[in-house]
């Protein structure tokens, strides 16, 4: 289970540092492909999936009346996906109809839940774009779910945008995308990602007053390192 102390941490970093830091342990392929923010507000997401699975449509049974059925999966996901939880759509990388719509989307927003991801599209994304929750998409998407997707199965292992999610992995977005990373790795991962993060931030102030990356990044050299202790010292970090 994802803790508060995790998800802090995580909150303060960017998908980046996180691709490298599970690139160091063997993880190639966390980053979901072809997937942006709608309209990223500067607050990074973070959160544990909670998944939806579509297969292609088939129309004998996937008329506009399976809307009907309350226990209808996309409409389930919307309602139970728990709070602080982000739901991951599986659409098979296919943005020719909707995986949502803004009403979906605001009760997601309402409900508390932290974020929304799919390989595919939503509707209606001017309005999810002026939401509060966090939307991650593959492009616009006007015509309705039903056209080309079967909602199937909620909170069981899927692929979005190339990536495997497992239910309670968890899910970080910024500005340029979003990462997955492996429940298990989550508390260790996010403790190097402060740590990498902070020298980062160090390297980034030397470099724009002039000094060269070389030695300093990564840092080859002691005194680097000598003067990175003393700055973390004086920025409290």
């Amino acid at each position: 289970m994802l803790s508060d102390a995790t998800r802090a941490k995580l909150s303060t970093i960017s998908t980046a540092t996180l691709c490298t830091i599970l690139f160091k342990r063997g993880l190639r392929n966390q980053f979901i492909q072809d997937v942006r923010p709608i309209k990223f507000k500067g607050k990074v997401m973070v959160g544990e999936a909670f998944t939806l699975r579509y297969i292609p449509a088939r129309e004998d049974l996937n008329p506009v009346s399976v809307f009907l059925d309350h226990a209808h999966p996309q409409r389930k996901a919307v309602e139970e996906c728990p709070p602080g939880s982000v739901l991951v759509i599986d659409s098979r990388k296919d943005p020719r109809a909707a995986s949502a719509g803004s009403i979906l989307v605001t009760r997601l927003q309402v409900r508390g839940v932290a974020g929304v991801v799919t390989d595919g599209g939503f509707r209606d994304s001017p309005e999810i774009a002026e939401l509060d929750i966090p939307a991650y998409h593959n492009r616009p998407s006007a015509p309705t779910n039903l056209t080309h997707h079967q909602a199937l199965d909620i909170n069981v292992p899927i692929g979005c945008g190339d990536v495997p999610v497992w239910p309670g992995d968890v899910v970080v977005g910024d500005g340029e995308g979003v990462v997955i990373i492996p429940a298990a790795l989550a508390d260790a991962v996010a403790d190097e990602a402060v740590e990498m993060t902070a020298y980062e931030d160090f390297v980034t102030e030397k470099v724009l007053g002039g000094h060269t990356i070389l030695g300093l990044y990564p840092a080859t050299e002691e005194r680097h390192k000598a003067d990175f202790a003393a700055w973390r010292a004086a920025k409290g970090r």
